[in-house]
């Protein structure tokens, strides 16, 4: 991951920036809910993005389902880095 990457908020909307960003953003999501994502399928778009379909499940820290549904995620890559994240 790219040190300036940009990255979607799941959780509050809008995104988050940098390497820390990231790290405190998942740290406050995984205190709150577990989340798991299984790819499903990809594909490149014509604008160079990749776009994972993916199945989304989160269960709140006793165990309830909080939300089951399919999902797309859009990675940019730059050298080999992921610049960007967004969910379609």
């Amino acid at each position: 991951m790219h040190r300036d990457i940009v990255w979607a908020n799941g959780l509050e909307g809008g995104h988050v920036y940098g390497q820390d960003g990231v790290r405190n953003y998942w740290t406050r999501q995984w205190a709150m809910i577990d989340s798991r994502v299984e790819s499903t399928g990809f594909s490149i778009r014509a604008d160079g993005k990749i776009e994972v379909e993916v199945h989304l499940t989160a269960r709140d820290l006793k165990g309830d389902l909080v939300f089951d549904k399919m999902g797309g995620h859009i990675f940019r890559i730059e050298d080999g880095l992921i610049t960007r994240f967004d969910i379609r």
